[in-house]
């Protein structure tokens, strides 16, 4: 599957966006979505995952309560809706799909085999 990532750009802290995550390819069916994001100077790190069905989502603490992570299989797409944006979310912000079944892959980068471009969010105080 291939995947390619929009919706970044400048906002105000306190502000919103939404992210966008568009796959194409022969097959997207079964597989589970996820946003990771890296920061200047940082490791990159787990934001958000959400299962095939949607049934299942986790989040990392930092985001939970502001972070909403959805899917529309029909339209192939993933979303992160961000709101009550802080400057440390600053970062460049991946989407990602696994085929991996537990939870702790789920949350792992190394367990996702696709991967988008990566688009920028800059959150300014």
């Amino acid at each position: 599957v291939q995947l390619q990532a929009s919706g970044g750009g400048l906002v105000q802290a306190g502000g919103s966006l939404r992210l966008s995550c568009a796959a194409s390819g022969r097959t997207f069916s079964g597989y589970s979505m996820g946003w990771f994001r890296q920061a200047p100077g940082k490791e990159r790190e787990f934001v958000a995952t959400i299962t095939w069905t949607g049934d299942s989502r986790y989040y990392e603490d930092s985001v939970k309560g502001r972070f909403t992570i959805s899917r529309d299989n029909a339209k192939r797409t993933v979303y992160l809706q961000m709101n009550s944006l802080k400057p440390e979310d600053t970062a460049v912000y991946y989407c990602a799909a696994t085929l991996a079944g537990n939870y702790n892959a789920k949350i792992n980068a190394r367990y996702y085999n696709s991967w988008g471009q990566g688009t920028l969010v800059t959150v300014s105080s």
